[in-house]
């Protein structure tokens, strides 16, 4: 008999993804009893420094910035209940077109099958039941999430063993809400030109392709205060500004498409675990 704990494995990019699109199941899961582990792949050098100091300025100094990341990362595991911190250090490797996107030690420059084999070791020793990370597309296009995805599925591939696995998405009825939501809080809002508009309509999925819907309102304030905990990056979290209440309202149900799954659980699914308990 394995008397090992049921396991969610969630991979991600940078400091304070993991509470933007899982906080919700990461603080779920971890109330219900399920081993939560969470793996972040860089070190967030290309946020912003102490005062809001952006990247391309010349007092930006990475390494002091994925130091005070390091700290903020912890603090929003804690509130989430993480049981398990997993970091592999790989240099940020900012928004696609910077140069850092090619500097060495980038994740996005490493070997896909380098970065994989380490994901793999980690995998092998939690035996993740479901893992979670971005799509082939990062969600939206960033270079280190869609290397997330990369590494994320090499490493299954190199493992084979994981019941189920999700990619994180939007459905397209939140992201028209997000919008309105926008326009409403952030008093600078500018409507994107017709090219930035259409690019936006095609983040997330329509409703009807998205698999999996996880009610998570009960765990909203600790979801907002993991993202609070990235103060650092506050001038970029837009979702700040909504407050506790209005934020619940709308990150109250977080979405996920199934991409593997070896238990046969019908679909549409309120449940990561459906088929496993």
């Amino acid at each position: 008999m394995n008397d090992r704990p049921l396991t969610l494995m969630a991979v991600h990019a940078h400091p304070d993804d993991e509470a933007t699109s899982t906080g919700g199941i990461l603080a779920r899961y971890a109330a219900e009893g399920i081993r939560t582990v969470l793996v972040t792949c860089t070190e967030g050098g290309c946020g912003d420094g102490p005062g809001g100091v952006k990247p391309d300025s010349p007092e930006h100094d990475p390494a002091a910035v994925a130091a005070m990341r390091r700290q903020e990362l912890e603090a929003s595991c804690a509130v989430l209940k993480v049981a398990h911190l997993e970091t592999l250090d790989y240099a940020d490797s900012g928004m696609m077109g910077w140069p850092t996107n090619d500097a060495p030690g980038s994740f996005w420059r490493t070997p896909v099958e380098e970065a994989a084999a380490r994901l793999a070791d980690l995998m092998r020793r939690y035996e993740p039941d479901v893992v979670v990370t971005y799509d082939e597309n990062g969600f939206y296009g960033h270079p280190d999430h869609i290397q997330a995805n990369r590494i994320t599925m090499a490493a299954l591939a190199m493992t084979e063993a994981t019941p189920k696995v999700y990619w994180t998405t939007a459905p397209r009825s939140m992201m028209r809400r997000f919008g309105e939501v926008m326009r409403e809080f952030d008093a600078d809002w500018q409507e994107p030109d017709p090219a930035e508009a259409a690019a936006m309509a095609e983040i997330g999925l329509p409703d009807e392709e998205i698999t999996t819907w996880v009610d998570v309102t009960d765990f909203g304030a600790q979801k907002f205060d993991a993202l609070a905990a990235h103060a650092s990056q506050g001038e970029n979290i837009f979702f700040l500004k909504m407050g506790q209440k209005r934020f619940t309202e709308l990150m109250g149900v977080e979405t996920f498409v199934r991409v593997r799954d070896t238990t046969n659980a019908p679909v549409p699914e309120n449940d990561l675990f459906a088929g496993l308990r």
